[in-house]
């Protein structure tokens, strides 16, 4: 069974920037598609970034768009979320996702879509 550990988030100011990593295991192939999800209290779980195994598409909800960067190391088995210029918008809990199937289009945000997930970890950035 896939397990996804999230890790990097924090406290932050407006304006700062953290960097998430989540970790994969428990696979045998050499990559995977991965994501990352976050939710808010009294809020649905909404897409932030989507990148496939090549690293040749990318996907961002508009709202982070040009401040969030997404990557990975497949070797490593471990994605990242770069997050630049955080507003209070940003506060959320965190999560990656994974499966071994490809994402079209918007697929990729809607989180039936997904088969494993990471536990979370909380963003908070104050004004």
């Amino acid at each position: 069974q896939v397990q996804l550990v999230e890790s990097g988030g924090g406290s932050v100011q407006a304006g700062g920037s953290l960097r998430l990593s989540c970790a994969a295991s428990g696979y045998r192939v050499s990559s995977i598609f991965m994501t990352w999800f976050r939710q808010a209290p009294g809020k649905e779980r909404e897409g932030v970034a989507y990148i496939n195994p090549s690293g040749a598409v990318e996907y961002y909800a508009d709202s982070v768009k040009g401040r969030f960067s997404i990557s990975q190391d497949n070797a490593k088995k471990t994605l990242y979320l770069q997050m630049n210029s955080l507003i209070p918008h940003d506060t959320a809990k965190y999560y990656c996702a994974a499966d071994f199937a490809r994402k079209y289009g918007n697929t990729w945000s809607n989180p039936a879509n997904w088969d494993y997930w990471g536990q979370g970890t909380q963003v908070t950035v104050s004004s």
